[in-house]
């Protein structure tokens, strides 16, 4: 297991309404320096077809997130990992989502997956957030139609 930094800053500008914050990123994702970039991770998919839209390069999801006021980051700043899998983090130390809310005018907080959300409530026990269940390939207990559906609140602001 190594001891991790998370490798890139939190993505959102100042009309930022939504944020989702995922636990921590994955290794194809720290390789491409952005969020949600393995392949089998459903999150940019789920997004694809709740907004009837491609999003088939970082530019793409860069430009919907900014359309969309939509914030992107995760709970944990650094940790002890084993690959990309979450249910092997330990000495999670948080990061601090203050750098958004001062800035941004975030009306809802989503936390993806379970062990993001115990790190949030840890890191913040006082802060109204809404989980949704993980994209990440290992979360096969639900379709992507599933996935789609549960998602759509998102779409509800």
């Amino acid at each position: 297991m190594q001891f991790l930094t998370h490798p890139f800053e939190p993505f959102f500008d100042e009309n930022s309404k939504i944020l989702i914050l995922g636990s921590f990123p994955s290794i194809k994702s720290r390789e491409e320096n952005f969020y949600y970039q393995h392949s089998k991770n459903r999150f940019w998919k789920i997004f694809e077809l709740l907004f009837d839209c491609k999003l088939q390069t970082i530019y793409d999801q860069k430009l919907f997130l900014k359309t969309h006021h939509i914030a992107l980051w995760d709970v944990i700043a650094s940790c002890k990992i084993k690959n990309s899998d979450d249910k092997t983090i330990s000495y999670a130390k948080a990061n601090d989502i203050n750098v958004i809310l001062n800035k941004a005018k975030i009306e809802k907080i989503f936390v993806l997956g379970k062990i993001a959300s115990k790190y949030f409530v840890k890191f913040y026990p006082d802060v109204k957030f809404f989980e949704l269940p993980s994209s990440s390939p290992a979360n096969m207990s639900y379709s992507l139609e599933d996935l789609v559906q549960k998602y759509s609140i998102i779409k509800e602001n």
